[in-house]
């Protein structure tokens, strides 16, 4: 992807301000597969050290595949600790897709190797969180740190839907990660749904 089309996260605004107030440790954190209709939902969480600086980092969303998996490998560099924690799609038909979201960003923080004093978190809404925390719009696009959670959250889960694209190959899940796509749903119709499906979403049933 061309340089010009990326928005470039070279400022910590946001957890220079925790920094500032005395926040030794300021996490990120962000979710990927909440809309799909198969797998789990992913959420990563990241602790970044004060000085660190990732050019040309941003949502994952606005990266290519081979852009997310060279970041992938510096952010687990450069961090100071990060975790990644999925909730399959048998928990999220137990306890709805948006139950399932805050569990796995709770999941992800409680998991991260040194206590997060303060987690910076992308949205607008979160379930219980095991310290203080901020909620930013757009946090992927406003937050380095958040932006660092973003990918690994997204890398881990498109690496996990290759992966069950070979158990399943006929519903090509390495071509839509699991989203409603025109493809997706023909091959749903064609073979009905498998035990990755979410089979609590209406599109599913």
């Amino acid at each position: 992807m061309a340089k010009e089309n990326l928005i470039v996260l070279d400022n910590l605004e946001y957890e220079k301000k925790y920094w500032n107030n005395g926040y030794l440790y300021v996490a990120g954190a962000d979710e990927a597969g909440r809309g799909p209709l198969a797998g789990p939902v992913y959420a990563a969480a990241v602790i970044l050290k004060p000085d660190t600086q990732i050019e040309g980092l941003t949502d994952s969303k606005k990266l290519t595949e081979k852009k997310r998996d060279y970041y992938f490998d510096i952010i687990k560099e450069k961090a100071l600790c990060y975790h990644i924690a999925s909730v399959d799609e048998k928990i999220i038909d137990e306890i709805n897709i948006l139950n399932a979201t805050y569990l796995a960003f709770r999941k992800a923080i409680e998991g991260l190797s040194q206590k997060a004093e303060v987690a910076l978190i992308d949205g607008n809404r979160i379930g219980e969180i095991p310290c203080d925390f901020e909620l930013i719009v757009k946090g992927d696009q406003k937050s380095l740190t958040i932006a660092a959670a973003s990918v690994l959250a997204k890398v881990s889960r498109d690496r996990f839907m290759d992966k069950i694209d070979k158990e399943y190959p006929m519903y090509e899940f390495k071509k839509h990660k699991g989203y409603g796509t025109k493809l997706h749903y023909e091959k749903i119709k064609e073979f009905g749904p498998c035990p990755y499906h979410r089979q609590s979403f209406t599109l599913i049933k």
